[in-house]
């Protein structure tokens, strides 16, 4: 190793900050947070010093550097443009075997300040010894999505419990004990924001030594979003990595289906038109014996549980067999697919509202209140409407809208394999099937399609966050 990873405690403690640029005055909020009190010199100080919290607990004591100024310090920080300065505090700060961080040149460092992840009492620091800060911050920032703020406060409840459960476990039980706690529904009770009911089971499994109540599962309903994995929340993406079974939907891509749990069990449950792997009763009471099995089942569902997704079928059977859950919703497919094919939903200038429809065909038909749907100033988003797509347009100009009302249809929408159709709802039908689409896709009918050609900006294959130049906007396909 290059540094030796260690923490500075710094409560109640004096340090020395040479240097009163936008720069130095974050590190004075970084020291001030750790409790420090902190001696500015400095000929200036930035504005920033006067928004920084505990500001009664800086001082500036000097226009510049003297050596007089190291004494009883506990810690220095240097942030000065002129090297043969930034040598000179170092120098006499090693000299008196005092820590010190130089900005911008290691060399002179004796200890290195990370990209801090701060969940008090847990703390992640990541450092690149000063060579790369970048690349540190970018890593810090992947792992902000592994450490949510919550782990904080399950910190301070193992803390608050830390000497009942000495009094109360034999020694070479307690780390197998933590590590139940940690992966037990007492951690989801405790992110969820269940406090007390995390306390209370914290106490029984205290009581009854054998983690009391431990073998409860739990049931994760997740939105996996319309398909690219970008678009996971946060708590989606812990949940799928510590999830003891997946229980997964054909809509679920497999990037997704590669950030949960690699030893986790898996079961394929997904439905087609007219081709059921599951059905629906059996998946619902599959989650209710995998719960009383002890096990973290995570159901993963395409876009959001709640539209469209029979989330709430699951969850009513699972209330019915006092089964514990949670949910967290994703982006649905109507947000996710229409943003990545450059459509907004609504539009002060062509849509005020916007409705949500299935194209399920039952009996060659739709049972629809077509009257509300096929409004003026709306836009309907379609889902499931691949197969009867002809008969859903020819409906809707039946119903009031005008046979050139725009239309479009994406095809694996978000993804790289993205495809996006437009036309009206005479002309749609056909290019769909010229176009040989297949599902999943999504339909969206209303003036806002109008849009697409000046707001097209996802170009699949390239990076989602590259922006489309005006003269790459799509025609007919994306």
């Amino acid at each position: 190793m290059n540094y030796l990873p260690i923490f500075l405690d710094l409560r109640d403690r004096h340090c020395l900050l040479v240097g009163g640029s936008e720069t130095a005055a974050r590190k004075a909020e970084l020291l001030l947070r750790a409790g420090a009190h902190v001696d500015v010199a400095a000929p200036e100080l930035h504005a920033g010093f006067a928004q920084l919290p505990h500001a009664d607990h800086l001082t500036r004591v000097a226009d510049a550097f003297t050596s007089e100024l190291l004494d009883g310090k506990d810690a220095v920080i240097v942030v000065e443009e002129d090297a043969a300065v930034a040598k000179r505090v170092a120098d006499a700060a090693r000299a008196r075997h005092i820590p010190v961080n130089v900005a911008d040149k290691p060399a002179l460092c004796s200890f290195i300040l990370p990209s801090i992840i701060d969940r008090s009492p847990i703390m992640v620091a990541v450092s690149s010894g000063g060579e790369s800060p970048v690349l540190a911050r970018m890593l810090r920032a992947r792992l902000e999505t592994l450490v949510p703020a919550a782990y904080g406060r399950l910190g301070a409840l193992a803390s608050r419990y830390k000497d009942r459960v000495r009094e109360a476990i034999r020694p070479e039980q307690r780390r197998a004990f933590w590590e139940k706690v940690f992966l037990s529904p007492v951690a989801e009770m405790v992110f969820s924001g269940r406090d007390a009911d995390a306390e209370t089971q914290l106490d029984a499994m205290i009581r009854d030594r054998a983690a009391h109540d431990i073998g409860r599962g739990e049931v994760y309903l997740v939105g996996a979003g319309p398909g690219n994995p970008d678009l996971l929340t946060f708590r989606a993406l812990r949940l799928m990595q510590q999830a003891d079974v997946i229980v997964y939907d054909r809509l679920v891509s497999q990037p997704i289906l590669d950030m949960c749990r690699r030893d986790a069990e898996r079961v394929y449950v997904g439905k087609e038109r007219d081709d059921h792997a599951v059905p629906q009763e059996e998946i619902n009471l599959m989650l209710v014996r995998l719960a009383r099995e002890g096990k973290r089942t995570l159901r993963l569902k395409g876009g959001d549980p709640f539209i469209f997704g029979r989330g709430g079928e699951e969850i009513e059977t699972l209330v019915e067999h006092g089964v514990s859950f949670q949910v967290v919703p994703g982006i649905t497919a109507a947000a996710g697919v229409a943003s990545y094919a450059g459509i907004p939903l609504t539009h002060r200038d062509y849509a005020q509202s916007v409705v949500f429809v299935t194209g399920h065909l039952k009996e060659n038909t739709f049972n629809m209140n077509w009257e509300g749907i096929a409004q003026k100033d709306q836009t309907i988003v379609i889902y499931m409407g691949l197969k009867g797509l002809p008969l859903l347009c020819e409906a809707l100009i039946k119903h009031g809208l005008t046979a050139g009302t725009p239309a479009a249809i994406i095809q694996h929408g978000t993804l790289p394999t993205q495809r996006v159709i437009t036309g009206d709802l005479t002309t749609l039908p056909t290019l769909a099937e010229e176009a040989g689409l297949k599902a999943p896709t999504l339909i969206i009918v209303g003036n806002v399609v109008k849009l697409r050609e000046k707001l097209g900006w996802y170009q699949p294959g390239l990076d989602s966050g590259q922006p489309r130049t005006p003269l790459e906007a799509p025609n007919h396909l994306g």
